[in-house]
């Protein structure tokens, strides 16, 4: 395909592994000049330092070539590690800073972290790498060890290990996360970092199997090993096989070394399947083995605990949440929206669902509970147009058209009201579909 021009852009990726693997210089510098002339051609300068770094030549001077944000943070990240590399230890960590503290940073603190171990600077390199984890304990062991030298495939390797990681925090296809990863393996086989991600990526093509023999490779002693049996949950989970996940879940969660992501892993899954208790259970257990600061896992044991059943118990989690989380909308309208259901503290509802709404203005699930709230209040002028609004951006949606059909009706518009619960009955599960046709056939009992 090469060599009738028929081969796509992303194959130049594979290319250059290949030929850099080989020693072929000029094979690498043909799939370099393919890359920088495509739409990939953002790893284009990153790459070229490093390939002169081996050769003896200037780094940064290709760096100098990034554009775009995109290409520009990529080279900055590979400025500091060249730098930290070359021996100029302050003045790499200076550019690396300002990312470090980034969200999803935690693969640039581990490639730094390796460096400096490599140059003595073993202080240094334990400050990036925090925590009483397992994966940061065993990292911390290991620095200034291994085999692994630094040069043209490590740093290639690295590269597509941060942009293997962005695409999958974007939720993007997934082929070009296989070809990444895969070719990073090519030039750096002992990262298993690269292993976990390209488990992923597989498992979200439908490739189980293959996707289970990558995690398998990855050894018991490895500071990723943890990482692999989460990823492994998720790949069982993914592929329909609810109950082997389980099962290595609740191994997990109750190791005696287990943390609290462990736990609260095994509470998504316990929650997935309906058990929602016991998932409250696991949340707790989360919380409580060093999670008491995540807004997220309160949340999450207050819906289960409201799903469960238990309201005083969801209602206290739902506000330390808000507590924990006071710009994070998601506490705000399960809260609110729990309120309004129950038709209790109604004023205090719509401030918690005025809040939400306007950190999320374009959420129809928000706007909906904000105007059914309205609406149980007796304010139907204020709840109307609300509730409009969350049907045109969720027009498939049930319960917003459940609500909108009874303000219609309530403001004596029939054939609106009956026009939007059809609407409503058309995706409604077998719990609701029979009160929707009751009120398409006699109208809702409460406002006749």
């Amino acid at each position: 395909m090469a060599r009738s021009n028929a081969a796509p852009l992303d194959s130049a990726i594979l290319r250059y592994a290949i030929a850099l693997k080989a020693g072929d210089r000029a094979g690498v510098d043909a799939a370099l000049d393919r890359l920088a002339g495509g739409p990939l051609n953002f790893m284009a300068p990153v790459l070229r330092a490093w390939v002169a770094q081996d050769r003896g030549g200037d780094p940064f001077a290709p760096l100098a070539a990034a554009s775009g944000p995109l290409g520009g943070r990529y080279a900055a990240e590979h400025r500091g590690l060249l730098l930290i590399h070359r021996g100029q230890v302050d003045e790499g960590l200076a550019v690396l800073q300002p990312l470090i503290e980034a969200p999803r940073s935690n693969d640039l603190r581990i490639d730094a972290a390796f460096l400096l171990g490599l140059s003595g600077r073993r202080d240094r390199a334990r400050d990036l790498l925090l925590g009483d984890g397992a994966q940061a304990k065993a990292l911390r062991d290991r620095l200034g060890r291994g085999t692994t030298r630094p040069g043209a495939a490590l740093g290639s390797a690295w590269l597509f290990l941060s942009i293997a990681a962005d695409l999958a925090g974007e939720q993007a296809p997934p082929e070009v996360s296989v070809l990444l990863t895969r070719s990073a393996l090519l030039l750096e086989p002992g990262d298993d970092r690269l292993r976990l991600y390209l488990a992923e990526a597989l498992s979200k093509l439908g490739m189980t199997d293959l996707a289970l023999t990558v995690l398998a490779e990855v050894r018991r002693d490895s500071p990723f090993a943890q990482g692999a049996i989460v990823s492994r949950i998720s790949v069982l989970d993914r592929a329909g096989r609810e109950d082997e996940a389980l099962v290595l879940a609740k191994v997990q969660a109750e190791r005696r070394d287990a943390g609290w992501q462990d736990a609260a892993t095994y509470g998504d899954l316990l929650s997935d399947e309906g058990q929602h208790a016991a998932a409250a259970t696991a949340y707790r257990a989360a919380i409580d083995r060093g999670g008491a600061d995540s807004w997220s896992l309160h949340y999450r044991r207050g819906v289960a605990l409201d799903t469960a059943g238990d309201w005083p118990g969801a209602e206290a989690a739902l506000r330390k949440a808000i507590e924990l989380g006071p710009r994070e909308a998601k506490p705000l309208s399960t809260l609110g929206s729990a309120m309004v259901r129950r038709g209790q503290q109604l004023a205090e509802a719509q401030t918690l669902l005025e809040r939400a709404n306007r950190l999320k203005p374009d959420d129809a699930a928000i706007i909906d509970s904000l105007g059914w709230a309205y609406f149980m209040a007796g304010d139907t002028v204020r709840a109307l147009p609300l509730l409009e609004k969350a049907a045109r951006g969720d027009p498939g949606g049930s319960l917003v058209n459940e609500h909108l059909g009874d303000v219609y009706w309530q403001l004596g518009r029939r054939v609106d009201a009956r026009y939007a619960w059809n609407a409503a009955s058309i995706y409604a599960d077998s719990a609701t579909v029979g009160r929707i046709a009751a009120k398409i056939e006699n109208g809702p009992r409460a406002l006749n």
